[in-house]
């Protein structure tokens, strides 16, 4: 369960900026809407968010910063080597964005345990780390390093709550790895928990486009086959059954246009290899049998919308989250609707599963859909800086027309065109 995120001197945010998913004191769509956190203490969490904002605005760097913290949690000790430059780009609009590191931290809950975990960056190395656990709500800072320039070296810090070959792992640990990473590697169980939720994280950055491959994997299972197709035919999608083939690859498979060098490519990759490949069948009226077609000849929506299927109805039966760069993207209005109503059905997201998506999609400013403390804006300031802020510091009344407010620009957030003259 995510309770913030934070993140400072990436791409376009220079200052830091934070998405909060903790309830506000309002009333309306409560037992919808939000959930009882677990841990004592803290208020209702919300169970998604969504965020506006025009183009180049800044929503997309918001995403991929997320992004960039799970890969470089679940990947820096394995696939870096020493003397690496980290894949990061710091905000590039001021003098002091190139010389500062990057600063990212999350809050959140994992087996019932508040965690508040956070590290800087340089591409050369990490500056900063720190993990402060709540268990039995009460705080313990488990380690942190810090790197010290004048010696070239790091300080560290380990709490005595904080178990395990510690020495060890910081005798590992190199200067572009992370402690955790480091630790994962060499078994540390205390952390599993911590690793585990960013391991579970999908994040869905700009121009990314989902593969398929989660839900044609889930498809081999009749029972989640079952839930696949309840799930598309929820969403309007006429479908009589979702067929599985597997196959030997062929090069013929691949299209006639692909560039010799990368058919060359796929083909050493993947010969001998099995393929699975899935395919709709469609009642059609008049006729007894359906209509089959395959999945690359349905429409964009479609296809969009099977590859989120899976997914989605793992993060909701097990209580994972979802960051999603222009969710709207191939979908109409309707579907989007239907896919924020999953995460808000009680029955449907007993695991508590939270989705956090950027959109241009207007309609869902609802107020019978969306509270106005899961309404999120991001923008560009005069130092091209972008910033995020809530709906809620407009103090928004109970009724007031969203949609209409922010298309008239009460909310900011929106692009500015200027008047085409014949």
């Amino acid at each position: 369960m995510l309770i913030e995120f934070s993140v400072a001197n990436f791409r376009s945010f220079w200052e830091p900026r934070k998405l909060s998913l903790m309830a506000t004191p309002q009333k309306d769509l409560l037992e919808t809407n939000t959930f009882e956190s677990p841990v004592l203490g803290l208020p209702r969490l919300l169970r998604s968010a969504v965020i506006y904002g025009p183009n180049a605005g800044g929503k997309s760097n918001f995403i991929n910063a997320m992004g960039f913290v799970r890969k470089f949690v679940v990947s820096s000790a394995k696939e870096h080597q020493e003397g690496e430059m980290i894949e990061v780009t710091p905000f590039l609009f001021n003098q002091l964005g190139s010389s500062r590191p990057s600063e990212f931290e999350v809050q959140f809950i994992q087996e019932d345990v508040r965690y508040q975990y956070g590290f800087a960056v340089t591409k050369e190395r990490v500056t900063n780390e720190w993990l402060i656990a709540y268990p039995e709500g009460r705080s313990q800072r488990w380690f942190e390093r810090t790197y010290q320039p004048e010696n070239n070296n790091y300080q560290w810090y380990f709490g005595s709550r904080f178990i395990g070959r510690k020495k060890q792992w910081q005798d590992m640990t190199r200067s572009n790895a992370l402690f955790l990473s480091t630790a994962i590697q060499w078994n540390s169980e205390q952390l599993k928990p911590v690793f585990s939720w960013f391991k579970n994280l999908f994040v869905i950055g700009h121009g990314a486009l989902l593969a398929p491959t989660f839900t044609m994997n889930a498809c081999q299972d009749d029972e989640k086959k079952k839930r696949i197709l309840a799930f598309m035919n929820e969403a309007d999608i006429s479908i009589s059954d979702i067929q599985m083939e597997t196959k030997d690859f062929s090069v013929e498979d691949l299209p006639s246009d692909m560039p010799e060098a990368v058919r060359e490519e796929v083909r050493r990759t993947l010969d001998g290899k099995k393929m699975l490949n899935v395919g709709f069948l469609h009642p059609m009226e008049g006729r007894e049998s359906p209509v089959y077609l395959p999945l690359e000849e349905e429409s964009d929506g479609t296809r969009k919308l099977f590859a989120y299927a899976g997914p989605c109805l793992d993060i909701l039966t097990k209580g994972k989250i979802l960051f999603a760069d222009e969710l709207d993207t191939s979908l109409h209005p309707k579907i989007m609707r239907f896919l924020l109503s999953l995460f808000h059905n009680g029955k449907a997201n007993q695991a508590n599963g939270q989705l956090i998506f950027t959109t241009h999609d207007t309609s869902l400013l609802d107020q019978e859909l969306v509270r106005r403390d899961q309404v999120w804006f991001v923008e560009k300031d005069e130092t091209n800086a972008s910033r995020l802020y809530p709906l809620t510091d407009f103090k928004p009344r109970a009724g007031e027309a969203l949609q209409k407010g922010y298309l008239n620009g009460r909310y900011g957030a929106l692009p500015y065109t200027r008047e085409v003259r014949p």
